[in-house]
């Protein structure tokens, strides 16, 4: 019996020597529970080893792999090949981020954006050596779903604004700035949420909802972008303001 075999096509881009990105096509071994990532590490084992592409955990935690699978922005470790049969799977760099090569794209502008929310708790400086600051269960409760971020930049291939607003802050850093202001041990929240509602930040999203929609650990930045959207209005219009 022959074996089984599925059609990969794969982006291909050199910079120094391409005038544009191409598809190639390989012909893959196909099992039942092989994913996206295993077919490329495969290429990259048995026929062409120049292929690029970004990955580390194999378990869907670093989010560096990162691509768009016949259009859609997926992890290549969570992509079954069986859920593309019969083929080609088409395989290509996340769309809105330079090229590098081939599937290796730019994430300078994202690590920027994500560093301009000061991802972190801020605190007055003596209140680092006060001991323990303790947070009941429903405390954490109240930003955990937007602390589950892996930074697989997914939201920001898929979201529309981004195609045509580059500069806009986008839907992972606008999530992890929400986070940090929902979390009671931060002081930095009037900081956070100057940038939050600045030019080029949560007033620009139109809420498609494609971000939350291939987000693969369910942050639902989308929800993250609205919930501060209203709580700044209810600032401006009651006198108690919002939370």
């Amino acid at each position: 019996m022959a074996e089984k075999t599925i059609k990969l096509s794969v982006t291909r881009f050199d910079p120094s020597a391409d005038a544009a990105p191409h598809l190639q096509s390989y012909d893959v071994p196909l099992k039942d529970d092989m994913v996206v990532l295993d077919a490329l590490n495969w290429i990259k084992t048995h026929v062409d080893g120049s292929v690029n592409y970004r990955w580390s955990c194999r378990m869907g935690i670093c989010g560096s792999c990162g691509m768009n699978i016949n259009g859609t922005p997926k992890l290549g470790c969570a992509a079954f090949l069986r859920d593309y049969l019969p083929g080609p799977v088409v395989v290509e760099p996340l769309p809105n981020f330079p090229i590098v090569r081939d599937l290796v794209v730019d994430i300078s502008s994202f690590m920027e954006k994500l560093s301009s929310v000061k991802p972190w708790i801020i605190r007055e400086p003596t209140a680092l050596f006060a001991g323990e600051h303790r947070q009941t269960p429903a405390q954490i409760d109240e930003y955990r779903q937007f602390s589950l971020c892996i930074n697989c930049m997914l939201c920001y291939a898929a979201c529309p604004v981004i195609t045509v607003e580059p500069e806009f802050l986008g839907p992972a850093a606008i999530a992890l700035g929400r986070r940090y202001m929902l979390d009671s041990r931060d002081r930095a929240g009037d900081e956070r949420l100057k940038m939050l509602t600045g030019s080029d930040a949560i007033w620009d999203c139109s809420y498609v909802g494609e971000c939350s929609a291939v987000c693969p650990k369910g942050v639902d930045p989308a929800s993250a972008i609205q919930q501060t959207k209203f709580e700044t209005t209810m600032g401006m219009l009651l006198p108690w303001g919002g939370r």
